[in-house]
């Protein structure tokens, strides 16, 4: 049970044209918030107004360009008309595969950019426009950052997503003790495996640049069994449940996990990470052959 009044709520999602970010917007607004959601293109926009209704209002930015952002927060604050924010969703996100030993440098910094610094960018510039009090109740705004369980464990050819993933980790927690002196509260979700576009996504990948890899066989394993298992997920909205909840229980976790029954997730909380590096690597058909 959640014990603020969702119909005074107003909150900023980031990536709410598909997956996780859209599922967060239509439980938000099921539960009468107020939602201003980024997206990146005018047609999203006019999309998800349509569809989303009144309670919804686009914000037409790109995560990584400051200015656009910071424009974006703009029109927040004069949407809002003196009310505050109780809630900034960070979500936007892509995932950039590759073996990290070939991978272009310039992939690296895009992954960085998109998962990583855009969540500082993005908090920096709605911040003061999220609510406070001076008595650190419990109605105080609270920023809620969209992890994965990539923060926790690092696959082969994810790493730049995993790099990034335990960035968002890491900063949240240095965050969330800064804000202590504000009285906001900084919440991690960490989900599992969610069914969205992004594994239609990820099946269409083209991994032709590494056809000359000796990873390429791997690769494309690692690939088959995610897209397989991830079109099996759980639906978005389940994580858009997790976020209504960060946002609205009277003491929330400092980081809510979902799909605990993932078996890899399950494994790296409980084996020596030697253990499991062999048992991965067999998966994948990644140790070196016997002479």
């Amino acid at each position: 049970m959640t014990d603020r009044n969702a119909k005074e709520l107003s909150v900023v999602v980031t990536g709410v044209s598909s997956g996780i970010g859209n599922g967060t917007a239509r439980v938000l607004l099921a539960h009468g918030l107020r939602v201003f959601g980024s997206v990146r293109r005018p047609e999203d926009a006019k999309r998800l107004s349509a569809e989303f209704g009144g309670k919804f209002t686009p914000l037409i930015f790109d995560v990584t360009d400051e200015n656009a952002v910071r424009r974006g927060a703009e029109q927040t604050r004069a949407a809002l008309g003196g009310n505050k924010l109780c809630g900034l969703v960070n979500n936007a996100g892509i995932a950039v595969p590759g073996p990290l030993l070939e991978l272009p440098i310039a992939e690296l910094r895009r992954q960085m950019e998109v998962n990583l610094i855009s969540v500082l960018t993005v908090t920096q510039a709605f911040f003061p426009q999220l609510g406070r009090r001076s008595d650190g109740e419990s109605d105080n705004a609270r920023i809620v950052n969209i992890s994965s369980i990539a923060g926790k464990l690092a696959l082969p050819f994810l790493g730049p997503y995993a790099a990034a993933k335990h960035g968002v980790e890491g900063l949240s927690d240095s965050l969330r003790r800064e804000c202590m002196l504000y009285g906001i509260d900084v919440i991690v979700i960490d989900p599992g495996s969610v069914a969205t576009s992004i594994w239609d996504k990820a099946d269409a990948l083209d991994l032709s640049p590494y056809a000359r890899s000796p990873y390429i066989q791997s690769m494309t394993k690692l690939k088959d069994g995610m897209v397989s298992s991830g079109r099996k997920g759980s639906p978005p909205e389940r994580v858009g449940a997790l976020v209504m909840r960060a946002l609205t229980d009277r003491n929330p976790k400092a980081r809510y996990v979902m799909g605990q029954g993932n078996p890899m997730a399950w494994l790296s909380q409980r084996l020596p990470k030697r253990l499991l590096d062999r048992i991965i690597a067999k998966n994948l058909g990644l140790l070196p052959a016997r002479s």
